[in-house]
């Protein structure tokens, strides 16, 4: 699979059509009918790119695209039949990357789809959970907040981001961060988790995202 897409959109037709197109592309697409189930999912699955639909029961499309930005960068697509240009352009300076109005075919919105995470792809970003991995600068930031990670402290955050819930050895972790092989013993590995750790309370002392997984190791989630 390409990456996970949420497809907002209360026509059921519609996000059934569009489901099927992004899958038959590689993507694992799944579909929300109602407004008020995006933010948790989002927050709950962090997809690649979302669909949004502008007019949805219970939220509307800006309202939730407003709350997502809050906490994640993830690539949104608004999907509108309102072509007022004031709602256009309202909706990507909400952070929308793009916008697309109905009608419109399933082919043109797999392109957009396509063209979006080739976009954000480039930027050699990584996003999950309200974390934003920024590879070129060494940069991560947390709902926002720069964590100032030191060079090794970002690799490490960065190895486990990327696979959620799969559990690593600390020989795992030291081989994925110090490729010159010096010698670096296990409580090195404790203390970058210990000062990684204290960083992101520093910024959300709610948010518990590396765990550790008795006589095992470490692993990245959100529980």
């Amino acid at each position: 699979m390409n990456g996970k897409i949420l497809i907002v959109e209360d026509e059921e037709k519609l996000a059934a059509l569009l489901h099927d197109y992004l899958q038959q592309n590689g993507y694992d697409a799944h579909r929300l009918g109602s407004g008020l189930e995006v933010v948790a999912w989002v927050r709950e699955h962090a997809p690649a790119l979302i669909l949004l639909d502008l007019m949805l029961p219970g939220r509307d499309g800006i309202e939730i695209c407003k709350d997502i930005r809050t906490f994640s960068s993830v690539p949104i697509i608004m999907v509108t039949a309102r072509i007022e240009e004031i709602d256009r352009l309202l909706g990507l300076e909400l952070g929308a990357d793009d916008y697309i109005c109905k009608p419109f075919s399933p082919r043109e919105v797999v392109a957009r789809v396509k063209s979006v995470l080739r976009r954000a792809g480039s930027e050699q970003t990584i996003q999950a959970h309200g974390l934003v991995l920024d590879e070129p600068r060494y940069r991560a930031t947390l709902t926002g907040n720069d964590l100032d990670l030191t060079a090794v402290e970002f690799k490490l955050l960065q190895f486990l981001v990327a696979s959620p819930g799969r559990i690593y050895s600390r020989q795992q972790l030291m081989d994925q961060i110090y490729h010159d092989q010096r010698t670096v013993s296990d409580r090195t590995i404790d203390s970058h988790i210990k000062k990684l750790r204290k960083k992101i309370a520093s910024v959300d002392p709610e948010a518990e995202l590396i765990h550790s997984v008795y006589g095992v190791g470490y692993k990245f989630e959100v529980l």
